[in-house]
């Protein structure tokens, strides 16, 4: 019995490319209390650490998330910092836009925003762990790669 060859030459891939997810994270900032009188006032920023059972378990980020359908970048980040730590933000101006392809072939639009005011405690809903630390002290996290960039900006004083 012959079998018939199969045309391949027509075939259309199926392998559908990995939507842009929109994205956006809180810079919740305070000011820091200084060791003595002298010393100069600190800026520190609020940085939480993923849960072990997450994908990129136990990187830190800042607290942010998706941006829902029909929803503003400052919308979705209201939304979900109160979602993740329980808090009515202020969402202040953007400070950066980065667009990262991770390895796995997902890609995000990240926008960062500045939160100076917020009403309510810190309540932690989602994460490992939650640390104020100071901008100069944030390369010593191991924060995802979409972050990185900030990171160094914010480190050497560059955006803020």
């Amino acid at each position: 019995m012959k079998e018939t060859i199969r045309k391949l030459d027509k075939r259309v891939d199926t392998t559908a490319a990995k939507p842009l997810r929109l994205v956006v994270a809180a810079l919740i900032l305070r000011a820091a209390v200084a060791e003595t009188a002298l010393a100069a006032p600190q800026t520190e920023v609020l940085v939480c650490q993923r849960r072990p059972d997450q994908p990129m378990s136990l990187k830190w980020e800042f607290p942010g998330g998706k941006i829902e359908p029909g929803e503003t970048a400052e919308q979705a980040l209201a939304r979900e910092l109160d979602e993740e730590l329980g808090i009515e933000a202020t969402i202040g101006r953007r400070v950066a836009r980065v667009r990262h392809k991770y390895r796995n072939g997902g890609a995000i639009d990240l926008q960062f925003f500045v939160v100076d005011h917020f009403a309510g405690p810190l309540n932690n809903r989602i994460f490992n762990d939650m640390r104020w630390t100071p901008l100069r002290d944030l390369p010593a996290y191991d924060f995802l790669a979409a972050d990185l960039g900030l990171i160094r900006d914010l480190a050497e004083g560059r955006l803020l």
